[in-house]
């Protein structure tokens, strides 16, 4: 079985492939397997964005995480939120033991795959070094893509910081610098407290269009709601409207409206597949923002750093977007100067977090490239992935089923909507890997 990508998805499918007894290539270009995009943070501020209880690699062990920690000497408990780069570490971990113990060989590849091209027996995989690889399966797991480039930005200026998760580059900026960061969301935030924890003098400008962070957790929140989903068609209008009956009925009854969010995660994707395509656009049209600051929330003590940020006068958060950026000329050389909703302003530099792009027909990735050329994959109609099954199975532009080409995590969501983060990563990891060996 190959794997292409070894961030969370692609690594915790691998795990399960080996515990059944399968033989893995993992093929991940940063050489080692558990950093993805997510996870690839050296910052020890950079916290998970879901409880400790809520983030095991397994859906039928749901302590592992916890038991992992206690062993690794890790004072960690269920409602705490561990640092980024921990996680990576448990995933490797779990990875070495699968490894070590089942029955399965892994053999991992740190090159490009560039190309997959169906053969008789499977597929071939093609790397970036000119090899070849047999593989009787492939599972699709590339994660989150980057963000596109800011429009009107010169991608080559020194000022302009196109990798968010780049902290050596964003942690060197000068110590009295004011950056502007594009974008509101989770990378948005980490990005910030990496500038402002450690540098007293500097200032930054959040700025999306619509201005909204993420929701804080709150400390005491335990409270399961359930929400009745109604029979016969849905909207999304009728949806909105009913989670937000349900948030106000919650408040009549002393529960925070967390609780009703929360209570929505596992039917979420039941959901998205109800509704109509024309539906699901509006929805992501009209409801996306709201949804998603109040479904990714940040860790208490992250929301109370920013509190403190912008008390102290050094973050503002803007709406309205950037409406324009032209370099100019000072004393140290060139200096970016962005058009905001309130007017001109002049920053040292310029930071891009404004979320994965995942159209992949905009995309400069050689691999999707390559795919979409030979049509065994093709945007999903609302261009947030790859068109899927709801099991995972890749769709190829002929409409068909492409036998043995699967995909779990982030290209899944035009599909499942819910695809992105751990407790539904784990599940179809899972799920794929018995689906290949069954």
């Amino acid at each position: 079985m190959a794997i292409i990508g070894g961030g969370a998805s692609g690594t915790l499918t691998a795990i399960n492939l080996l515990r059944r007894g399968a033989s893995v290539v993992l093929f991940e270009s940063r050489g080692a397997a558990g950093h993805g995009v997510a996870y690839s943070t050296t910052d020890g501020r950079h916290l998970l964005n879901v409880r400790a209880n809520n983030m095991s690699g397994f859906p039928d062990d749901r302590d592992d995480l916890l038991e992992w920690a206690s062993a690794a000497g890790i004072d960690l408990g269920p409602t705490d939120f561990l640092p980024r780069r921990d996680y990576a570490r448990y995933l490797r971990d779990r990875l070495s033991e699968a490894a070590a113990t089942g029955a399965g060989i892994l053999e991992t590849v740190g090159e490009t795959v560039v190309d997959v091209e169906p053969a008789c027996a499977g597929f071939r995989v093609l790397t970036s070094d000119d090899e070849a690889y047999a593989a009787e399966a492939v599972v699709l797991a590339y994660g989150n893509p980057p963000p596109r480039p800011l429009p009107g930005l010169p991608e080559e200026a020194p000022w302009n910081l196109s990798d968010p998760w780049d902290v050596a580059r964003i942690s060197a900026l000068p110590a009295d610098a004011t950056v502007l960061v594009v974008g509101t969301g989770l990378t948005a935030v980490d990005t910030t407290v990496t500038l402002l924890d450690d540098a007293p003098e500097r200032r930054v400008v959040m700025v999306s269009r619509h201005g909204l962070l993420p929701n804080p957790h709150v400390d005491d929140q335990f409270t399961s709601w359930v929400t009745p989903i109604p029979d016969g068609p849905l909207t999304a209008d009728g949806i909105a409207g009913l989670v937000r009956e349900q948030i106000e009925h919650a408040a009549d009854l002393g529960v925070d409206w967390r609780a009703v969010i929360d209570g929505l995660r596992g039917p979420t994707q039941s959901i998205w597949r109800r509704l109509p395509e024309p539906e699901r656009r509006r929805f992501r049209e009209v409801y996306a923002r709201e949804w998603e600051v109040r479904r990714h929330r940040m860790a208490p003590r992250i929301a109370v750093l920013l509190d403190a940020y912008r008390a102290e006068g050094r973050l503002e958060i803007l709406g309205g977007g950037v409406l324009g950026c032209r370099p100019v000329e000072v004393d140290a050389g060139e200096r970016p100067r962005v058009t905001l909703a309130d007017g001109e302003r002049e920053v040292t530099a310029v930071i891009n977090c404004t979320g994965p792009s995942p159209d992949i027909t905009c995309t400069d990735n050689p691999l999707l490239l390559a795919l979409q050329k030979r049509g065994l994959i093709a945007p999903d109609p609302l261009r947030l992935g790859i068109d899927v099954t709801e099991d995972g199975r890749v769709v190829g532009a002929d409409r068909q089923v492409v036998p043995n080409l699967l995909t779990v995590g982030p290209p899944c969501k035009g599909a499942l909507y819910e695809a992105t983060a751990i407790p539904e990563i784990r599940g179809q990891a899972a799920a794929v890997a018995t689906h290949l060996t069954s």
